[in-house]
């Protein structure tokens, strides 16, 4: 009996700390990214959710509404539980049609509008850099006036070295962090030849967002290596040091982790990177 006692003792503080923590490396369980499910929600949107739901997720990036409305959308996240945290947006919309864009932020219940590419022909510079980070004060505090947090998404091209680091560091450099912030993918970063340990080191108070993703073992890196979605594996198969950029991102300020798997084969790697982190 005694033995019996303690084991469900032990069984019911596991569910306990079950409730409060995801995993030791994540409080939470982390949302995903609508991308990663894009050719499912083209079809379904509703059935998409549903099947996101099953998993446990109720966090959702959405980069795309899928022929939605905001309100539309909204409604059946509602219906759902679920909810969406960042609202993604092209560079056009962010910036010339700001208003559309935080009228359908605040009807998401979004609490981050982000966008992901720096439209440039060719090799990126510094001065498409610096036309970027105007943008992006002047937009990021009219977002915060309204009370939503703006967000820059890195791809490859951010990392074009410049001076004694890259333009990844003059955009955070030169951004008001009162008004911009920044997601970390880290796979791009990897990707490109750079460490997402190391910039979280450098920068612990500008990260608010990351996108969680590993890279197939075995590819190059570089800043002219060219990467195909295919290559996007389960968290924990790949090259990335996952377990050590989420060490130092508990370091940092980044508020919402977002799985997102490029892979046409999604649906099943998804799970398993969800076991992976709960082992964290």
């Amino acid at each position: 009996m005694k033995k019996c006692s303690l084991l469900c003792l032990l069984l019911l503080s596991q569910v306990i700390l079950g409730q409060q923590r995801f995993s030791k490396a994540l409080k939470d369980m982390p949302g995903v990214v609508s991308f990663t499910f894009r050719n499912d929600f083209s079809k379904d949107v509703p059935g998409t959710l549903d099947y996101i739901k099953q998993m446990g997720i109720s966090n959702i990036e959405f980069s795309n509404l899928f022929g939605k409305t905001a309100a539309e959308m909204r409604a059946l996240l509602d219906a759902r539980g679920m909810v969406c945290t960042s609202y993604g947006v092209y560079y056009d919309a962010l910036t010339n049609k700001t208003d559309a864009v935080i009228r359908d932020a605040k009807t998401l219940g979004a609490e981050f509008v982000r966008v992901g590419m720096i439209p440039h022909k060719g090799e990126f510079t510094v001065q498409q850099a610096d036309a970027a980070v105007k943008d992006f004060n002047r937009v990021g505090q009219q977002l915060k006036e309204n009370g939503i947090e703006f967000s820059y998404h890195n791809h490859g091209y951010d990392f074009t070295p410049y001076e004694n680091g890259t333009l990844y560091d003059y955009l955070i450099q030169h951004t008001n962090l009162d008004y911009v912030s920044f997601e970390l993918d880290i796979l791009w970063v990897h990707q490109f030849g750079q460490d997402p340990v190391a910039y979280l080191k450098k920068y612990p108070n500008r990260f608010r967002l990351m996108h969680v993703k590993d890279l197939k073992k075995g590819l190059a890196v570089g800043l002219d290596v060219k990467t195909s979605p295919e290559n996007d594996v389960p968290l924990g198969s790949g090259q990335i040091d996952v377990k050590k950029i989420l060490k130092q991102a508990k370091k940092s300020s980044v508020k919402y982790y977002y799985l997102e798997d490029e892979n046409s084969n999604a649906r099943a790697q998804v799970p398993l990177s969800i076991a992976y982190l709960k082992t964290l």
